[in-house]
């Protein structure tokens, strides 16, 4: 195994490591939203979520190393820019919503809706991160077939999130 492959391999795992903490944070989010009346939707949804993004992180090394995909410079430095980015952007989000961030959605009854940092440009900026990595994170090590994979699988995905989203935020703030 080349030195780039070692290298693809511990990038993969730190964002194993980065999703770890995600759910973290999600967990102390999630009971800081129920002690304070928070629903949960789209419960239907969320053990696909999980499944994909799993799969995708082991279909980043498992392509990588059965396809023996190579490094290319140009095109491995600039996806991994993109996924820095991406964790940036994400972090940001994370950040900016607070107790209110969550891998799942949670929506507690009477709170504002956020519109500072990234959400004042874009109703769902964490997507847009998870879109970028998902095309990026592959591409480090030319691992194509995951990045198509993954944005065609996410697609509807992501649709049926948002859809779910914002029902439960628009309950939500009817109220």
């Amino acid at each position: 195994m080349d030195s780039s492959l070692w290298w693809y391999l511990v990038l993969v795992l730190v964002v194993g490591l980065e999703r770890v903490a995600e759910l973290v944070v999600s967990l102390r989010n999630a009971a800081w939203s129920f002690e304070r009346g928070g629903v949960e939707s789209g419960k239907g949804h969320y053990p696909f979520m999980v499944v994909l993004h799993t799969g995708f992180l082991a279909g980043c090394l498992v392509e990588a190393i059965v396809a023996d995909r190579p490094f290319v410079p140009a095109l491995g430095w600039s996806m991994f820019a993109v996924v820095l980015l991406a964790q940036g952007l994400r972090w940001w989000c994370i950040g900016v919503l607070g107790h209110q961030w969550n891998t799942r959605v949670i929506v507690v009854p009477g709170l504002k809706l956020v519109a500072a940092g990234p959400y004042q440009w874009i109703r769902h900026p964490n997507y847009v991160a998870v879109v970028a990595e998902g095309i990026a994170l592959p591409l480090v090590h030319t691992a194509w077939v995951t990045a198509a994979v993954f944005l065609l699988l996410n697609i509807p995905l992501l649709a049926i999130r948002i859809r779910t989203e914002e029902a439960a935020l628009d309950s939500a703030l009817a109220k």
